[in-house]
């Protein structure tokens, strides 16, 4: 079932991206997307990480959720910009991830860097833990009690599901 997925997903994919729809190119593209699955077949690296599906239904509560986060921050990054002061105080926070797997971790830090006015800049997968860069002090001490680590933390293994304050 992930293998046809996968390979529904390449050729929706493709689809989207091409934006034409004659016969050749939607069969190339079909062609493609299977030539791709099964040379990652073959490969050995078509797991379980490679395509989460059991994190769909979760993903699909957290990406608007993060998009909320997103647009919020880049609010915030625009009045520091605007501000003649320039309020800003760069600084480098360590982070400890919430989630236990290679997915959670590297969505968390993700999440992060698509987050205006913060950057993942280094992730141990062992120690779990992500090197922050704030464009401010506060922004920094923000990661102390972190709302996204507690979403990624539920969206990798679901046992502990975000405050209602912070689903709102």
């Amino acid at each position: 079932m992930r293998l046809i997925l996968i390979t529904l997903t390449l050729f929706g994919y493709w689809l989207l991206l091409s934006g034409h729809y004659e016969t050749w190119l939607v069969v190339s593209g079909g062609v493609l997307a299977v030539a791709v699955v099964l040379f990652s077949l073959f490969k050995g690296i078509t797991d379980v990480e490679s395509f989460p599906m059991e994190r769909l239904p979760r993903a699909a509560l957290y990406w608007p959720w993060l998009g909320w986060q997103m647009a919020l921050s880049a609010i915030n990054v625009s009045r520091i910009i605007l501000d003649p002061k320039l309020p800003i105080s760069p600084t480098m926070v360590k982070v400890r991830s919430n989630a236990d797997s290679a997915v959670g971790i590297a969505t968390y830090a993700n999440s992060i860097t698509l987050t205006p006015g913060t950057i993942s800049v280094e992730v141990s997968e062992r120690g779990r833990t992500i090197w922050v860069h704030a464009i401010t002090r506060e922004g920094a001490e923000g990661f102390a009690d972190d709302p996204m680590n507690r979403w990624v933390g539920w969206f990798d293994h679901g046992d502990q599901e975000p405050a209602a304050e912070e689903k709102a």
